[in-house]
């Protein structure tokens, strides 16, 4: 059965100035993350601008991360959708391309009420053996997947964990107390993280490990061995990082963080566009306070 826990770095895509795709950054990004201590490395979610990305492109991204990966890590492919179609066929392509596991955030804009949310992803999981994690974030798909939704979810075999962002540590320990005997729950909110492990979810699902792996590792490892102290005074150091990322949306400060490390170009898709030089300052000092240069 598939398992990971930890730091789950939600990569962004590497992109030229002409929002072309950077396979040779793509390649030293997942060496960064594997030398760092990520956990696993989710390709092609929400950070890695999948909205943006065509379906031929999402298969490639994919496809490249699982081979330079080589086993490495887990790999989780991002494939949700707001058409069950396209969902279909964006698992298809990753369970073929060798993905450990697939991330399906919750249909976007169409708004379905909660028996559909689960005839959605039962469909999914009954068509296609891969492992696959479910993905709650009101705040961009105006869709929130109710507990006793993923309760009822959480007895299909392959349905193996849920990714939560809605920002609240109270739901975090509902759906743990619900459905933690059955799948895994992950925090999808940095700020949260540490107090949704010490409550027994499995680990965050970060953009703020594209900045800052190794210390998001350690405060992960820390809090799911149940070392309060120890993850409190990591998740200090990262506080204002946490922050600083969304400045702009997601993932335009996390983009422009990553390349003023020097490892990817500065390149983004519109409609999202550079990060406004009024906060270039910002999200450097909390950079420099997490310790990463």
């Amino acid at each position: 059965m598939f398992q990971v826990q930890g730091s789950i770095v939600a990569l962004v895509t590497p992109m030229a100035a002409d929002g072309g795709l950077d396979f040779g950054a793509l390649e030293r990004l997942i060496e960064f993350h594997l030398e760092n201590g990520t956990d696993a490395i989710v390709a092609v979610g929400t950070t890695g601008e999948s909205a943006t990305l065509d379906h031929e492109e999402h298969c490639v991204v994919i496809r490249r991360v699982v081979e330079q990966v080589k086993g490495r890590c887990p790999v989780i492919a991002g494939t949700g959708a707001n058409s069950t179609r396209e969902a279909l066929d964006l698992t298809r392509c990753a369970m073929q391309a060798g993905a450990d596991a697939c991330l399906l955030v919750t249909p976007y804009y169409n708004k379905p009420t909660q028996e559909g949310l689960f005839q959605h992803y039962k469909l999914i999981a009954e068509t296609l053996p891969i492992p696959q994690i479910l993905y709650n974030v009101p705040g961009r798909t105006a869709c929130d997947m109710r507990p006793e939704t993923v309760d009822r979810l959480a007895d299909l075999p392959n349905i193996v964990g849920i990714k939560e962002a809605s920002g609240s540590v109270e739901r975090m320990r509902e759906l743990v107390a619900r459905c933690g005997d059955r799948l895994s729950v992950f925090s999808g909110d940095d700020g949260i993280g540490t107090e949704a492990m010490l409550n027994g979810a499995k680990g965050v699902i970060s953009v703020t490990a594209n900045v800052a792996p190794k210390t998001m590792h350690a405060m992960c490892a820390a809090a799911l061995a149940g070392d309060r102290a120890t993850a409190e005074e990591l998740n200090s150091r990262l506080a204002a990082l946490h922050k600083a990322l969304f400045l702009e949306s997601n993932p335009i400060p996390a983009k422009w963080a990553v390349a003023r490390l020097g490892l990817i170009p500065p390149g983004i898709r519109l409609p999202l566009t550079p990060l406004s030089s009024q906060f270039h300052g910002d999200v450097e000092q909390a950079m420099r306070q997490a310790g990463v240069f």
